[in-house]
């Protein structure tokens, strides 16, 4: 049994689920929509509403909710091509190369299953210069009416079988940092705290255009970050450990060297098991800057690992699944 509670209206999530009792695991189905409403939130952040009658079977499941937007390859129409159920992937791989559909992942920004709609906030990367992926290209050219499909879970829940990540404990402070590709899902995260949670997060955008307005509850703070013609995450590192110290968490001697990565052998993707003590710390957005914020984080600061989280949604010169 879920008893679902309302949430604030406007950009946070308008769902979130209260459990009493365990909930069966989901299982992942393609829902069919169509562009509801197209947003220009700033020069990198563009709003979509995906909008159906599907969704309203569309499983919410947290603040940093992952689900992947499935993209024709050939401009055809790709639902057909798709079958639901714990299969899905296995025949997803068995479709020809030329026929089978990108599959991109994004934070679903606001959820509406009552409505049928859910809110996807896209960054335009490679759009002026015509290196835009496919989920960027085909989001900068939607129009309303434009059909998509999307794939999530089945039932709401919470947890990783949900794709979400974001699992503070109930006590201490928290600490959220990333590029703008993170934005979206941090935005969500923070705009669902309770009041008086001390938390501070730090956003790296492309440009002053993209400091985006969030309804922030008092207790959370929110630091933007403009990037311009540094590279990424150079601002971000030093603004990383001011908070860090500001909430008491660096320590005072450097921590242990972190196992490293091979980023072109795998992907950067931890997130502790158990709970945190003291504050806990949430880092996502392009795996190399990623990489280098865990190594600042635990071995010069001493921050442990059991604390923080860290993903790399993404590489430089990478595309998903590759």
């Amino acid at each position: 049994m879920t008893t679902a509670i309302q949430a604030r209206s406007g950009s946070a999530l308008a769902e979130q689920v209260v459990f009493q009792q365990p909930v069966a695991v989901p299982e992942y189905r393609f829902f069919s929509a169509a562009v509801a409403r197209v947003q220009r939130l700033s020069p990198t952040f563009l709003r979509l509403t995906l909008a159906g009658p599907e969704l309203t079977g569309f499983g919410v499941g947290g603040a940093d909710q992952r689900i992947k937007l499935v993209l024709s390859r050939d401009g055809g129409p790709v639902r057909g091509l798709l079958s639901d159920g714990p299969g899905w992937y296995q025949d997803y791989c068995a479709l020809p190369d030329d026929r089978r559909p990108h599959l991109r992942t994004y934070t679903v920004r606001a959820a509406r299953p009552h409505l049928g709609e859910l809110d996807v906030d896209l960054v335009l990367h490679g759009v002026d210069d015509g290196s835009a992926g496919p989920a960027a290209g085909w989001a900068a050219a939607a129009v309303v009416g434009d059909p998509i499909v999307l794939l999530g879970p089945d039932r709401a829940g919470t947890g990783r079988a949900w794709g979400v990540e974001w699992a503070p404990p109930d006590d201490g402070s928290l600490f959220l940092a990333g590029d703008e590709t993170a934005v979206p899902a941090i935005s969500a995260i923070v705009e669902s705290l309770p009041a008086g949670r001390r938390t501070i997060a730090v956003l790296e955008v492309p440009e002053a255009g993209d400091v985006l307005s969030l309804t922030l509850p008092p207790g959370i703070e929110v630091r933007w970050l403009v990037r311009g013609t540094r590279a990424r995450g150079e601002a971000l590192g030093p603004a990383v450990h001011a908070a860090l110290c500001e909430l008491g968490v660096a320590a005072p001697a450097a921590g242990v060297e972190p196992e490293d990565v091979d980023l072109d052998g795998g992907i950067l993707w931890e997130v502790p098991e158990t709970g945190a003590d003291g504050c806990y710390a949430w880092l996502a957005g392009e795996a190399g800057m990623v990489k280098k914020l865990r190594r600042r984080l635990v071995r010069d600061l001493g921050v442990p690992r059991t604390s923080v989280a860290f993903m790399g949604y993404w590489r430089i010169g990478a595309s998903e699944g590759s």
